[in-house]
């Protein structure tokens, strides 16, 4: 890997900590004191820490478990999803999901807001934000988002989303039986803000389409791409109609939070490539979905 490279997923990975920083705070200052439930692996995190403080009287004013019952459920999820994610997004969704533990265990859980509805209104914002920034540099928070991405590659059926949503509604269902009906009931507005809040900072279902004209020798070029990006390559040779100069044109298709690292690597090889970015492009047949 490249010294550029190493250095533009170094702040990538920064930024993702800073995601896992937001998404911390926002549960542990206003989801947990409102006393609500987050969606996904997260939310059964937290039913799990509240059955146990019933059953076994395990309370804690200012620090909560769930976020450590988090971890050791993302353990085994890592484990089976090691050969099949990316080396770069494995490493730095597993930084991620242990600075997100450290700050659940190190922020106190302090009520800002006794108003419920500003608690699902204002939580939802701060983590969704926190995970929209995650998802942007090349990361995750783990749980969910990591088994979504398998079951996607298992079956192209399947998406994040759809399988995010089968959960919840699993999840929501047995928080019926075990708890008020209006926890369920904002815990649903909390999980509907986050959802707006991540998406509007998230640009992974963007696709871009992109096509490269160089007259370099494209061999280095193209080894890089797919072994960075994991991205196909469909080429061309070219001939310019003012210069007859013998040129390669690349076509691919990526998602937007890939752009930059394809621009860093297209310019490593030739600075005066041209490139031409096509975004919001429709897609069908093989092309493979990333966070």
């Amino acid at each position: 890997m490249s010294r550029e490279i190493l250095e533009y997923e170094g702040k990538r990975t920064l930024g993702s900590v800073a995601g896992a920083f937001l998404y911390a705070a926002g549960i542990n200052l206003f989801v947990v004191p409102a006393g609500l439930y987050t969606g996904g692996v997260m939310g059964i995190c937290q039913v799990i820490r509240t059955v146990l403080a019933q059953s076994f009287g395990l309370h804690f004013t200012t620090f909560d478990i769930a976020g450590v019952i988090y971890y050791a459920v993302n353990i085994p999820i890592f484990i089976v999803a090691f050969r099949r994610l990316g080396r770069i997004f494995f490493t730095k969704t597993l930084l991620t999901v242990t600075a997100m533990t450290l700050f659940m265990s190190l922020i106190p859980i302090v009520p800002i807001v006794e108003d419920q509805m500003a608690a699902c209104v204002v939580g939802g914002i701060i983590a969704g934000t926190g995970s929209g920034i995650t998802l942007r540099m090349g990361a995750s928070g783990g749980g969910m988002d990591v088994v979504g991405i398998l079951l996607t590659k298992w079956k192209q059926d399947f998406s994040v989303g759809r399988v995010n949503l089968m959960v919840n509604l699993l999840l929501y269902g047995a928080c019926l039986f075990l708890f008020d009906i209006e926890i369920v009931v904002f815990s649903i507005i909390y999980a509907a803000v986050y959802a707006v809040a991540m998406d509007r900072v998230h640009t992974q279902n963007i696709n871009v389409e992109v096509t490269i004209i160089t007259k370099a020798d494209t061999t280095s070029l193209e080894r890089e791409i797919f072994n960075e990006l994991g991205r196909g390559i469909t080429k061309w040779s070219a001939l310019g109609a003012y210069t007859y100069e013998r040129s390669h044109v690349l076509y691919i298709m990526l998602s937007k939070y890939e752009v930059h690292r394809l621009r860093a690597i297209v310019h490593k090889y030739d600075p005066g490539a041209f490139i031409v970015y096509n975004e919001g492009v429709a897609v069908s047949g093989h092309f493979l979905k990333k966070l």
